[in-house]
């Protein structure tokens, strides 16, 4: 993935910026904007003042900050800024499971680590690839709007699952999960597309939660309750099996 390198040795230029703002948040921001101004002009202050401030909400919203990706060749990072609400041991998607009848093998039905990462409307909400490869499958699946952080969510909701391949056979899958406010999925890739670790996948809009599934014999290197940041915090590392504990202070 282009961009410049910064490391713990001293490297690179760093600096705080205003994040841009993606360009699916723009027209939603245009529209409040616009529907602040027409409000002044026609002197309804009551309705001009709360959607200004839906407008800087919604421009907050649809951020897209840089970010700095680790470059090991093993890391597994976090698809998406958010608090790990879930870790436990779920077979994959059974839609990822199934041979598609070309290059892309299905994933082994076996029980792996599901990491769960639930996004507030306060988080980042681009998610970004967890490790390099080729995008296998992208698959969309209609569904409910249940909360997102209820277990649940990853069978009921409307989803959308990845599955991304490194040059040695590894597969990574992952999932983005509507949630109760959450309307609208969209992806950046498609099959074929050739991915860098921490690049732009997608986003969800307005609220949701992102699942992980990692490799067989991988164990996350995160805890339940911990804050993540897309593209930066490594999730885990591939073969990797820590036992790792926190206390809540």
């Amino acid at each position: 993935m282009a961009g410049e390198i910064l490391d713990n040795r001293g490297r690179g230029e760093a600096g705080w910026s205003w994040p841009t703002i993606h360009p699916e948040g723009r027209k939603f921001g245009l529209i409040t904007a616009a529907a602040s101004f027409g409000c002044a002009i026609m002197a309804w202050e009551t309705l001009a003042w709360p959607l200004a401030f839906l407008t800087l909400g919604v421009l907050a919203f649809f951020r897209d900050p840089q970010r700095i990706v680790p470059q090991t060749e093993n890391a597994i990072v976090a698809p998406a800024d958010g608090l790990v609400t879930l870790i436990t041991q779920v077979p994959p998607p059974p839609e990822l499971q199934l041979d598609d009848g070309g290059e892309s093998r299905g994933m082994s039905p076996e029980p792996v680590t599901r990491v769960s990462i639930f996004m507030s409307v306060f988080d980042v909400h681009i998610n970004r690839s967890p490790i390099a490869g080729t995008v296998r499958r992208v698959v969309y699946i209609p569904g409910k709007f249940l909360n997102a952080d209820l277990d649940k969510a990853s069978e009921d909701n409307e989803r959308q699952h990845f599955l991304v391949e490194r040059q040695d056979g590894v597969q990574v899958a992952f999932t983005q999960i509507a949630g109760l406010i959450a309307r609208r999925i969209v992806p950046f890739v498609k099959p074929g597309d050739m991915v860098g670790t921490g690049q732009r996948v997608g986003l969800i809009r307005f609220g949701s939660r992102v699942d992980v599934y990692l490799p067989a014999g991988t164990e996350p290197k995160v805890l339940k309750g911990q804050k993540t940041v897309a593209g930066e915090t490594v999730l885990a590392e591939v073969g990797a099996i820590p036992m790792l504990e926190g206390v809540r202070l």
